[in-house]
């Protein structure tokens, strides 16, 4: 139930996506190698709910689309000044600069699960890209899992920026973010 002081801003799905893409790609990450089954199919998980985003982005509710946190580069920079001051203005949404770092994140999600796909159909002969890697040689198929490699750490930067944005967010803000993502609700802007 919203408070006077608490309006709703995350709707449901998004929060569905946010907390079933970081459990996705944490088990996915951790798992590794040593349980490859767990691997794929979280790995799945994380192309499924990512490709479930995008469209969510253009009709979903006002803070999950991406009109409402993808800015130009003028209004990032002004929001980096505004960090810099500790004077951060104060987004209902998602904020420019975290817009950005979200778009990137979504772009190596997806190339991640693709590489990923490609990797295990030129090791294992299996997955919707098994034909496709079917015939590829050593060398290509140890490029293609260097680059899977690399975008699970590069990933897993961005999730890191992510968190400490979060954290210093919510220091700025004297509000919990976390919370917020959890109950889809904010304080009103002052």
């Amino acid at each position: 139930m919203n408070t006077p002081h608490q309006i709703p801003v995350w709707d449901p799905v998004l929060r569905i996506f946010h907390w079933g893409l970081a459990g996705a790609f944490i088990t996915a990450y951790v798992v590794g190698d040593d349980l490859m089954d767990v691997h794929t199919l979280a790995g799945y998980a994380v192309l499924l709910l990512v490709l479930a985003r995008i469209p969510w982005g253009f009709i979903g509710g006002t803070h999950a689309r991406f009109r409402d946190f993808v800015r130009p580069p003028g209004e990032v920079m002004a929001h980096v000044r505004g960090l810099l001051r500790g004077q951060p203005e104060y987004h209902r949404g998602h904020n420019p600069l975290a817009g950005w770092v979200y778009v990137l994140m979504f772009i190596s999600l997806i190339g991640l699960a693709v590489s990923g796909m490609a990797t295990l159909g030129a090791e294992e002969s299996a997955g919707p890209l098994a034909g496709l890697m079917a015939g590829a040689g050593h060398g290509a198929a140890e490029a293609v899992e260097e680059i899977h490699e690399f975008l699970a750490n590069f990933t897993l930067g961005l999730v890191l920026i992510h968190l400490i944005g979060v954290l210093l967010g919510s220091l700025a803000q004297k509000e919990n973010l976390v919370r917020a993502m959890i109950t889809g609700r904010k304080r009103r802007s002052e």
